[in-house]
């Protein structure tokens, strides 16, 4: 059912993936991932601040479907940034999700310690633990900074991104610099106001397709990859159709008039700029 985007080591990333941010553990997760799985989603998109890493595993599990078939990604949390730390993260996350490698691992907020973080990481990717490595919430001072300190660049950014705050500035330099950009919030957060603008339900109608289907098939076409979540069955499904209509040039830039500049959540500073970074984060778990 997938597209897919190559990293800029080659590795084949599922440009569809399902985000498990924020749903509750228990009967409601192991129903969501079950149908997820019966949909055709193969990338699944987790962290250690979530919680919910074993549950995900679990289920992966319990498929029957090969683990090679599967994209997993997790990421190492604010708290456990420095070199032994990240390591010992890494390892406590794998045994988690009862995995020998992650296909991607990221920092989730550029917090004290990224840089030494990313030498385990990089240290980690050489000895084939992880195929992709990357970050989450990053500005670009904190790329340009982690590239001056490191031996291999980050492959793939993960930050905010939606029709009303499509990142332009940030995905320009991610294309200029080869690293992939991933949306996390892909439909503004299920944002009603959002999902119900007059020129979506337009191009909705236009293509019998839902508003959530074209913001997802207009983040496709930029290239960008997207991890949306939902316990909904029927939304599961409905996101995974994706792949079978084209926005036209004049749809796409409809959508790209949408741009507001409103982040749906804080600005992820950063502690470059701000040392009371991670009291901040406990607000911003993303």
């Amino acid at each position: 059912m997938n597209m897919v985007i190559e990293a800029v080591n080659g590795i084949k990333i599922p440009q569809l993936g399902f985000g498990v941010y924020k749903i509750k553990k228990g009967e409601q997760f192991e129903r969501a991932i079950r149908e997820a799985i019966r949909a055709g989603y193969r990338h699944f998109d987790t962290a250690k601040i979530y919680g919910n890493e074993e549950a995900l595993g679990l289920e992966i599990q319990k498929s029957g479907i090969p683990r090679e078939q599967f994209f997993i990604t997790s990421k190492v949390w604010t708290t456990d940034l420095g070199y032994k730390a990240t390591k010992i993260a890494f390892e406590q996350t794998c045994k988690k999700l009862n995995v020998v490698y992650l296909d991607m691992y990221l920092i989730h907020f550029a917090g004290p310690h990224y840089v030494e973080a990313w030498k385990a990481m990089e240290e980690l990717y050489s000895e084939g633990k992880i195929k992709v490595i990357g970050v989450a919430n990053f500005e670009i001072n904190h790329l340009e900074f982690l590239m001056k300190q490191s031996s291999i660049s980050p492959m793939i950014n993960q930050i905010e991104t939606h029709p009303e705050f499509p990142q332009n500035d940030l995905h320009d330099y991610l294309i200029q610099h080869r690293i992939s950009h991933e949306a996390w919030g892909p439909l503004g957060q299920g944002n009603k106001a959002l999902l119900e603008r007059p020129e979506l339900v337009e191009i909705a109608h236009h293509h019998k397709k839902s508003t959530a289907q074209v913001i997802l098939r207009w983040h496709l076409q930029r290239g960008i990859i997207v991890i949306p979540k939902s316990s909904n069955p029927k939304r599961i499904k409905e996101n995974s159709e994706i792949f079978d209509f084209e926005l036209i040039v004049e749809e796409m830039e409809k959508i790209n008039q949408l741009n507001t500049g409103k982040r749906y959540s804080v600005k992820p500073t950063g502690y470059m700029v701000n040392p009371f970074y991670v009291k901040t984060m406990k607000l911003f778990i993303r």
